[in-house]
């Protein structure tokens, strides 16, 4: 998901503690596929209740919200409204293949391909509204606050950072610095230890900052320009043009200044040019949102996960004992953020 320009931003490793206290719009449907696809059984089937319900993503809210937290982090989830009507051949291609990943991770698994099945069933999750009703329900129990945006969550977060209602973006994908994100950070929910894919071999994943500015200035082009490399490429709104990658889109920005001059000289169109460059700089947000943390409630969260979703009773109570204590950045309590 979201633009390939991964290759020419500069980065910077940090610890989870370099965050305590900053305040984190965490992509929210972004995250939740996260969950899904790492969070599974050996099989590659998602964790699920005894009723068939998928819980692999209230697994991942409990305990790796949990550790954050317990790190001073605030975290803030930021959910995806109404897309754009643009993004529709994006959200119909990326059904196919969740389709096709889910037929093949089944064929695979009944040949006993263990790694094939496990590799496809990955690619086959699904956020629906069940899963993001019950995200809700348990981030409010556990006293995180949530945003609706009225279409993309990355650039509502990404308006919400600019405001300074947020102090950087939880985010797997670069897009949010397309809609104006000052910084990103990646791999917040996601760190520790990872398997390489077709390979036994696993490598140590760490929370990275992108920032904009940064990243700008060591190209030497501006934001708009950076825009035009994402169009060239390829983003959830269009396709790119054919053979072009993010090092060759910015040799063309460099020679050719803009998108749409690169277009003149090589006598090609992108549909919808202007109105995918407008929604990038000025996409429809609000600021009918509050950020307030309260103190987790215990019993809703036990009712719900325990009583509702057979989550283990013990580990539910010693997640929640973990927040009761968290350092909350340098206290003995959370009662500081309050």
């Amino acid at each position: 998901m979201g633009v390939d320009i991964g290759d020419l931003l500069k980065r910077s490793t940090i610890e989870v503690s370099d965050l305590s206290l900053d305040i984190v719009a965490i992509d929210a449907f972004n995250t939740l596929y996260q969950f899904l696809s790492i969070i599974r059984q050996r099989d590659g089937t998602p964790l699920k209740d005894s009723n068939g319900n998928i819980t692999s993503h209230l697994s991942g809210i409990l305990y790796r919200l949990t550790s954050l937290m317990e790190a001073g982090v605030k975290p803030v989830f930021v959910f995806d409204g109404k897309p754009p009507e643009m993004k529709s051949r994006t959200i119909e291609k990326r059904a196919e293949i969740r389709e096709s990943a889910r037929i093949k991770s089944t064929e695979a698994r009944e040949k006993g391909h263990a790694e094939e099945a496990y590799k496809y069933a990955q690619a086959s999750s699904k956020v629906d509204a069940t899963i993001v009703g019950d995200s809700k329900k348990l981030l409010g129990a556990m006293g995180i606050p949530f945003v609706d945006a009225p279409s993309e969550g990355e650039a509502q977060a990404a308006y919400m950072v600019r405001k300074g209602d947020a102090d950087l973006i939880g985010s797997q994908d670069y897009d949010s610095l397309l809609f104006g994100a000052p910084s990103v950070v990646r791999n917040l929910t996601v760190s520790g230890k990872r398997k390489l894919p077709g390979k036994n071999i696993y490598v140590d994943v760490k929370p990275e900052i992108i920032n904009l500015d940064e990243s700008l200035a060591e190209l030497g082009i501006n934001h708009e320009q950076l825009i035009d490399i994402a169009l060239c490429v390829g983003t959830d709104y269009n396709d790119g043009l054919e053979r072009i990658g993010p090092k060759k889109a910015l040799k063309l920005i460099r020679e050719h200044e803009s998108i749409e001059n690169i277009l003149k000289a090589k006598d090609l169109e992108i549909p919808h040019l202007e109105d995918i460059k407008e929604f990038f700089k000025s996409p429809d947000v609000t600021d009918d949102y509050s950020l307030k943390w309260s103190k987790p409630d215990p019993e809703a969260v036990i009712s719900f996960l325990c009583g509702e979703h057979d989550f283990s009773n013990d580990r539910v109570v010693k997640a929640l004992e973990r927040l009761e204590t968290s350092s909350g950045g340098g206290q003995s309590t959370l009662d500081k953020w309050f």
